[in-house]
């Protein structure tokens, strides 16, 4: 990977993580599904005025956004919602890494090399790790929104790939007219006129620069840099820098809400850097996928 990339990588990630505590003030005051819904509609208005539809199928902008929207990142909010921590949402969120590399052998005929499979060894020991020792009372379906989320994000990479997307901000924009309408009646179903009526109230600063933040730095900006390295790279080597996020999800609940990382915590998270370092590695002998049949 060109220096350049990585260092997008780098800084995409580093966004993210702070997305999850800073998504956390937002739902401090909002409804999980109206949040999320209010984040896409701002996501494509005015933009989809002003920028050229990508040229691709409407059905892969109509699939990535409703997987993006609604099946990844409101079922995050509603994971942080019933009570799993910001860092620990970030840290599950991670299991699309693993679901991206099963992707890449199955769809694309990826190679995994050692490094790889050793680096999802050690990740998986220290997402465990963290999971085991996370603080607070997360319910269980909370975190089980959150592993159909992690998913979901990697069902959403296979449609980068698929749908040979050039124009990535312009992808990003126009899968974003999805999510608003089915999260909105979500929303209603879910609980009434009652979030759409407490809105006008709940909206304090802190709220809009979770907002604004959750739009222009988390989807405008961060999608629009992974859906390019997903352009560039094959998805077994995008897939594993992901496994920053959580380091930096971590670094800002500590920074933010006053997350505390305890010793066994400590050493989850360093098994996940090592698990991207040696997945990173340049292995000279990859493993080579069975062929079909055997």
């Amino acid at each position: 990977m060109q220096k350049k990339h990585l260092a997008l990588a780098v800084l995409v990630t580093a966004v993210w993580g702070l997305n999850f505590p800073i998504t956390r003030l937002g739902l401090a005051g909002i409804d999980p599904l109206l949040l999320t819904a209010l984040r896409f509609t701002l996501a494509a208005l005015p933009w989809v005025f002003f920028v050229p539809r990508p040229a691709i199928g409407m059905k892969w902008l109509v699939a990535y956004g409703l997987i993006f929207g609604v099946a990844m990142w409101a079922l995050i909010n509603l994971g942080i919602e019933l009570g799993v921590p910001p860092g620990t949402a970030a840290l599950l969120i991670q299991f699309s890494a693993f679901f991206t590399l099963g992707w890449g052998v199955l769809l694309f005929r990826e190679q995994l090399n050692v490094g790889q499979i050793l680096g999802v060894g050690l990740a998986t020991v220290g997402l465990v790790g963290i999971i085991a020792n996370s603080p607070g009372e997360a319910t269980t379906l909370g975190y089980g929104l959150l592993l159909v989320s992690a998913f979901s994000w990697s069902v959403g990479n296979v449609i980068i790939k698929h749908s040979k997307v050039r124009e990535m901000f312009a992808f990003v924009v126009w899968a974003s007219l999805f999510p608003p309408i089915p999260l909105l009646l979500l929303t209603w179903l879910a609980h009434g006129s009652a979030p759409f009526s407490a809105l006008a109230a709940q909206v304090e600063w802190l709220t809009v620069f979770s907002l604004l933040f959750q739009v222009y730095a988390a989807t405008h900006f961060c999608y629009w840099g992974w859906n390019l390295l997903l352009r560039e790279y094959p998805v077994s080597k995008v897939a594993p820098l992901s496994l920053l996020i959580p380091v930096f999800g971590i670094t800002g609940s500590m920074l933010l809400l006053g997350h505390q990382v305890d010793l066994n915590e400590g050493i989850s998270i360093a098994l996940i850097l090592s698990a991207l370092a040696v997945g990173l590695v340049k292995w000279r002998q990859p493993i080579r996928s069975a062929a079909p049949g055997k």
